[in-house]
């Protein structure tokens, strides 16, 4: 499990530790802030078209292989741009190493399922988020020592020794799991199960979650900014974030093996912390910003396991990975789809509105829940009645 868990870290760590350093680059090559979005784009951009590719591919010819030729894809993707030395050559690297990580990323997840048995599936995607969220949290860090103690290329160097070590590990200590023999699948068979609820609502979670993480790094620190706060308090209170999300998912897969929570009732759960710590972003001051940052990482760590778990209980274990990569490509949406939300009503309204905007985005998922449970439970009543 630990070159899964070592995966993880790869992809959150690159992808954050260079967009969080992007801004500073040479002026040659970040002209603008229209250049600077096209380069944060393209990995997202990459992900989002090729992971149900790879997710496929992986349930076909075996998940290692992809997980594999992910890994070294990402260590030459950045290897190109150490090479090249030149600011144009960051625009290939950059959609090298996104589209690297859409084989491996879904990859990771279905050996994460394959390799553990079902009680111990939300231990298992528990230990995984947590990694990954380690990446999140210490790619804007370590990737901004790495370009202060050189450049850019440091950064790029030390990722391309990362995801070659990280695909040796992985060669030598993950078993081979044969694909499963699986009956044909037709277009229409594929739209029934990906619009079933048992992938619709981890998925819709998955997504909310997602998008309430991206708004959170992104917006709280322009709310500690008009508080008041400096970039250091800022940066803290992002990490108070990352690490509440990071720290909780163990923990709520363990609850989910152990029968203490259900994934109905902690994806729920989840949402409405998630939208309650939204709800605090509002609030001014510090205070509001802490809470907020608190909140949103609690949430968010107690949806993801539940999420993925789920996914993989409600799965054909032959089409892993093809749920996985869809998956992710719902939680892909999510992260762009969160900050354009919030960004679009505070242009036209206020920060404030922008988060109360998501809050309540999400929190009408589990309020339909909840009311399509008491309507259903009358029916119950007067069916067992009869």
């Amino acid at each position: 499990m630990w070159p899964l868990y070592a995966a993880g870290f790869t992809t959150a760590f690159g992808a954050h530790g260079i967009a969080a350093n992007l801004g500073g680059f040479s002026e040659d090559a970040v002209t603008s802030l229209l250049v600077l979005g096209g380069l944060l784009a393209l990995y997202d951009g990459a992900e989002v078209l090729l992971k149900p590719l790879f997710g496929t591919l992986a349930d076909r010819i075996g998940a290692k292989p992809v997980l594999l030729g992910g890994l070294v894809a990402f260590a030459a993707a950045s290897a190109l741009y150490v090479i090249a030395d030149s600011p144009g050559w960051v625009w290939a690297a950059r959609l090298g190493q996104g589209a690297a990580a859409s084989a491996f990323s879904p990859s990771a997840s279905a050996l994460v399922s394959r390799l553990n048995p079902a009680a111990k599936q939300g231990r298992a995607f528990g230990s995984y988020g947590f990694y990954k969220s380690i990446g999140y949290t210490l790619g804007p860090l370590l990737g901004g020592v790495l370009v202060w103690a050189g450049d850019l290329r440091l950064l790029f160097a030390v990722l391309a020794l990362l995801g070659a070590a990280v695909a040796v590990w992985a060669a030598v200590a993950v078993p081979r799991v044969p694909p499963l023999p699986k009956r044909r699948q037709t277009v229409l068979d594929l739209a029934r199960r990906l619009a079933d609820p048992a992938f619709l609502a981890p998925t819709a979670a998955l997504a909310g979650a997602t998008a309430a993480l991206s708004v959170g790094v992104g917006f709280l620190p322009v709310s500690g900014a008009a508080a008041g706060l400096g970039t250091v308090a800022t940066g803290a209170a992002v990490s108070v974030l990352a690490a509440c999300a990071a720290f909780v998912q163990p923990t709520a897969g363990r609850a989910l093996d152990g029968g203490r929570l259900t994934v109905r009732s902690g994806l729920i759960a989840g949402l409405l912390i998630t939208a309650v710590g939204l709800a605090a972003a509002m609030l001014p001051g510090v205070l509001g910003v802490l809470t907020a940052a608190a909140l949103i990482g609690v949430g968010t760590g107690l949806i993801t396991p539940l999420g993925f778990a789920a996914l993989a209980a409600s799965t054909p274990p032959e089409r892993l990975g093809q749920t996985m990569g869809s998956a992710e490509l719902g939680r892909e949406l999510g992260d762009a789809g969160g900050p354009l939300l919030v960004a679009g009503v505070a242009t036209l309204a206020t920060l404030t509105y922008g988060f109360a905007a998501l809050a309540l985005l999400l929190a009408a998922g589990p309020l339909l829940a909840f009311a399509a449970s008491r309507r259903r439970a009358p029916v119950e009543e007067d069916s067992t009645a009869r």
